[in-house]
Order: C-alpha cells, then sequence, then structure tokens
C-alpha cells in the first residue's frame, strides 16, 4: 500500500478513498465513525470479534481533507492518547451514551450534536433537568487543531474538556465515579476499555476515548477550499489566461492544470458575491483575518469584542482562569469553519444570525474598558455586509457520516 501512494504521488493521481498506508487514515473516512460492524445494541459477542482484528489496535498516522491541510503543523494528539480505531469507536459510544448522565437524559450530543453542526441550536447549553447554563455550546469539530478548550480555555486539552460536563451539575449532573461504576458494571463497555487501555474503566481514560473520537470530527472541503487553488492560479497565469487557445498550445501542462483546479470549482462553486466577500474578508478595510486566520480561520486566542459587558455583572471569561486586567471580557475566537450551521452565535449566544454578527463588528463592538485593539468600527456598505455573510457560509463542507445510535445493550 505504501508503495501505491508513492506511485500516486509520482504520477499525479488522487485517491477517493482515505487509506494511504496500513495505519494511515484521511479524517473524515466513515469507516472511523461508522460503529462496529452489524445492527442494534451492542453486545459482548459484538464487540469481542470487533477487538479481535489487530487492525483496530494500530496507532493512525492522520491526515486532514483539503483546505484544512493546510494547518496541519497545529494537528495536537498528546504522545500519551494515540488515536486508533477501537479507542476512535469507545469514543463514539460515550460521546452519544445518555447514561453518563445523573438521569440518562443527557449526552455530549445533546449540547454537541452532528445535527446543529456539533454546537447546539440554543441560547445556551441544555443540560439535566433542563437547565441553563450561561454560555452557548461551542463546536467540536476541527478540535484536532486545537490544545486549550471552552470559550474561556479552562480546559487544557480534550481530554479535560471531555469530562468536565460530566460532574457539572447543571450539564450533566453525574459524578465522575457513578460514570466510572456505569462502565464497569456494563460487560461492553468493561471489555472494550480493557481491551483498549489495558485497565479497567476510570475517568481518565473515559476522558481520552472522547478525545479521541472528537479529533475524527473535520470539516470537509468548502467552496473556498475548492476556489483558492483556482484564484491563486488565475492571479499567476494572468496573462496567460487572456488568450485560452494560445496557453493550450503553448504551455499544455499548466494549462491541463488550470482545467482541473476549474473543474473542482465548478462543482462546488463560490458565489460572485461570495468571492467579493473573500477578498474583503482578507483586507485591512474588515481586519477579519486579524483574529479569523489560518486554515481553520481562528487564533486561538482569546479577546474582549464588548459582547455583554454592558451587564451588570458581565461575564469576564478568560480573565476568570488568568486573573489578569486585559484578560476581563476576553472569549475564544471561535473556528468560521461551518459557522452557518452553528447559530446563534457568540460566547452568550446573543447574536442569532451571521448578519448580526457581522452589524456587531461594524458598529465596532461594544466600548469598555478592555475592548480588543482589533476592534474597529468598520466603514462598510450594505453590500459590503452581504459579501462577507456570504463569504462564511463558502466555508460549509461536508461533516464525517457518524453513527449516533450503535451503543451497548
Amino acid at each position: 500500500m505504501k508503495n501505491r501512494f508513492l506511485l500516486a504521488l509520482l504520477s499525479g493521481m488522487t485517491f477517493p478513498a482515505v487509506v494511504f498506508s496500513a495505519d494511515g487514515v484521511k479524517l473524515g473516512d466513515p469507516s472511523l465513525t461508522a460503529g462496529v460492524p452489524g445492527t442494534g445494541a451492542l453486545t459482548p459477542s459484538d464487540v469481542r470479534t470487533y477487538l479481535s482484528n489487530p487492525a483496530n489496535h494500530s496507532v493512525l498516522s492522520v491526515e486532514l481533507p483539503d483546505g484544512l491541510a493546510a494547518g496541519k503543523e497545529a494537528i495536537y494528539i498528546p504522545e500519551n492518547n494515540p488515536l486508533t480505531r477501537a479507542k476512535v469507536e469507545l469514543g463514539r459510544q460515550l460521546y452519544f451514551d445518555r447514561r453518563l448522565s445523573k438521569d440518562a437524559t443527557v449526552s455530549c450530543a445533546d449540547c454537541h450534536s452532528p445535527s446543529a453542526g456539533y454546537g447546539a441550536h440554543t441560547q445556551f447549553g441544555v443540560g439535566v433537568k433542563g437547565q441553563t447554563g450561561g454560555r452557548n455550546s461551542p463546536t467540536s469539530f476541527n478540535r484536532i487543531l486545537s490544545k486549550s478548550q471552552f470559550w474561556d480555555g479552562r480546559a487544557a486539552d480534550l481530554e479535560a474538556q471531555a469530562v468536565g460536563p460530566i460532574a457539572n451539575p447543571i450539564e450533566m449532573g453525574n459524578t465522575h465515579q457513578g460514570v466510572v461504576s456505569f462502565l464497569t458494571s456494563n460487560e461492553v463497555y468493561r471489555l472494550q476499555f480493557e481491551k483498549v487501555f489495558g485497565a479497567a474503566p476510570n475517568i481518565d481514560n473515559v476522558g481520552k476515548a472522547i478525545a479521541a473520537f472528537e479529533r475524527t470530527i473535520v470539516t470537509g472541503t468548502s467552496p473556498y477550499d475548492a476556489y483558492e487553488p483556482l484564484r491563486k492560479f488565475e492571479e499567476a497565469f494572468e496573462e496567460q489566461l487572456e488568450d485560452l487557445e494560445d496557453f493550450k498550445k503553448e504551455d499544455p501542462s499548466n494549462f491541463a492544470k488550470y482545467e482541473g483546479l476549474k473543474s473542482k470549482s465548478d462543482a462546488n462553486p463560490m458565489s460572485e458575491s461570495a468571492k467579493r466577500g473573500r477578498d474583503l474578508f482578507f483586507s485591512t478595510k474588515s481586519n477579519c483575518s486579524a483574529c479569523h486566520v489560518g486554515a481553520n480561520f481562528t487564533d486561538e486566542l482569546y479577546h474582549n469584542l464588548g459582547v455583554g459587558m454592558a451587564s451588570e455583572k458581565p461575564d469576564l471569561g478568560r480573565f476568570d482562569q488568568t486573573k489578569l486586567e486585559k484578560d476581563k471580557g476576553a472569549f475564544k475566537t471561535p473556528t468560521l469553519r461551518n459557522i452557518e450551521l452553528n447559530a446563534p452565535y457568540m460566547h452568550d449566544g446573543s447574536q442569532k444570525t451571521l448578519e448580526e454578527v457581522v452589524e456587531w463588528y461594524a458598529k465596532g463592538g461594544h466600548p469598555n474598558p478592555y475592548l480588543s485593539d482589533k476592534i474597529k468600527k468598520l466603514e462598510l456598505s450594505e453590500q459590503d455586509k452581504t459579501d462577507l455573510v456570504e463569504f462564511m457560509k463558502a466555508l460549509t463542507g461536508p461533516l464525517p457520516v457518524v453513527n449516533e445510535g450503535r451503543l451497548p445493550q
């Protein structure tokens, strides 16, 4: 298989499949999140058969989908939690199992649902007994490119983030010991923990399994990703493209490359409004890319936009973790990938549409002593605002197909 991949690289071929070597996988591969083969509730026999396959325990070397791949240097997988198919599968089960909550009514997926772009369409997260917190549910995709988690960065990594809500009285309302007791008493789970981690269930390994699953949830190729290589080519070959017939005769190799890029973009088109929005987004006129930067469109830093700062007792965000004056009212920059699927917006869910978000930035946020120096009033026309929204929508790509229902009996 490795030789086949090398030959493909040399020949310029591409493979729609995802496995490049015995232990390699491109994230988004449906086999990672399809669940243990079969139907119905998982039985001990099902998982014994699955766990007996050595391939399910090989450490995976991962690649990112097109577009997102430009951020590969930011991939974060802790050395003590390498990805394997069996670990990802265990994490998938835990992510969707409501029995991890105190009253078996709330799972990780209830606040970070595939049907809601791995977030929730409620202003605040809704936990056990219908309780609500004070912050909007952040998305759980593309987390493989992020270390600290939550709006305020209080979890050092996905492993810590995964187990936090379990013991939060407003969210899942359980205790870590309560979850461990349930998992230990369930033969299907116990068999998997013993095989995957070589130990009976414990809360650290619960976090590792859920984190492993979450790292496989990434956004696929968006219209922007399909257009950007073509745009760069057109910029580099502007003169040659003025006469396509001459270009084809004089430089058939690059002409063929142009046709390939154009075909991909035409198949996943970006509107003219979105293209204008793209230029505006990356310009100093809007300054959007000062924070929404890189392949995942986030600097992974914390900024005060003035959101919620007009209240009598504002949420101080990052300050509660660092106690640094400059961090008052600062919250983590969210990814703009698939942002149109994640309404409402901001840490407090106060803005219902992308149009409202653009208006907030255009007016310069809400003045306060800690407002980020990157937030300034913008001179945007109504067309500019529309174009920016259309560009953000053009950042939407497919998410992996995930089996949500095949869980332990």
